[in-house]
């Protein structure tokens, strides 16, 4: 770890950095399937859910700058390349030559929903080693990956 003046114990500084650094991978990864997802999309509503792709994969990627940039200021290094984010992502992986509107949404609710169970376990484990802040974290990413899903599960209403 890089020297710091962070008041966290080391031990639990390096919880919350393997903590946060599995999901940068995982964050990467739901980024990257929603780019997928966007260029290749097809259907009726092409236009809308190619928009909201987009739109959610900015969100993905902004929590990847924000659990990366604490990883940074707890005195550790983010490992964010695309190459151990490939490694080390627990979401189920993403179907190429997937192409029509149901399969797409499926595929990305399934990575969300994932993410924010993950997320929602490491609010817990953040709480229980001691780093309240990291906790919180989790519980911004678990609310905007929760409210991601909803817009996505919202195109596939059952008739």
């Amino acid at each position: 770890m890089f020297p710091t003046q962070n008041s966290l114990p080391e031990q639990i500084r390096g919880q919350s950095i393997d903590l946060l650094n599995k999901h940068l991978a995982a964050a990467i990864d739901l980024h990257a399937q929603l780019k997928q997802a966007h260029w290749n999309v097809r259907g009726p509503a092409f236009i809308a859910i190619h928009e909201l792709f987009d739109r959610i994969s900015v969100e993905a990627e902004a929590m990847s700058d924000v659990i990366a940039e604490r990883v940074g200021g707890l005195g550790g290094v983010a490992k964010g390349t695309l190459q151990v984010a490939a490694e080390r992502s627990f979401l189920p992986p993403y179907l190429l030559g997937v192409g029509q509107e149901e399969m797409h949404l499926g595929a990305i609710a399934a990575a969300l929903a994932a993410f924010g169970t993950s997320a929602r376990g490491a609010i817990g484990e953040a709480t229980a080693f001691g780093d309240v802040d990291t906790a919180d974290l989790f519980t911004e990413v678990s609310r905007t990956t929760d409210k991601q899903l909803w817009f996505i599960e919202s195109h596939n209403v059952p008739a």
